[in-house]
């Protein structure tokens, strides 16, 4: 896999994660379990040099 194929593979997934993070209850399990993938998800797309302004709906 290419880098370029990473970012927009991680991205992707960052966008669909947020997605479900809005839907659910923050005080639910799952919600914590989202957010632990999250994390891990804004610390790649920053190590890519990606700007998160935009793409960060979550704002944690």
């Amino acid at each position: 896999m290419t880098e370029k194929e990473m970012i927009k593979m991680s991205i992707e997934e960052f966008a669909r994660l947020q997605y479900y993070m809005l839907a659910s209850d923050r005080d639910s399990d799952g919600y914590r379990l989202m957010k632990d993938r999250y994390i891990e998800l804004k610390v790649m797309l920053t190590a890519f040099g990606i700007n998160l302004t935009e793409l960060d709906k979550i704002k944690e």
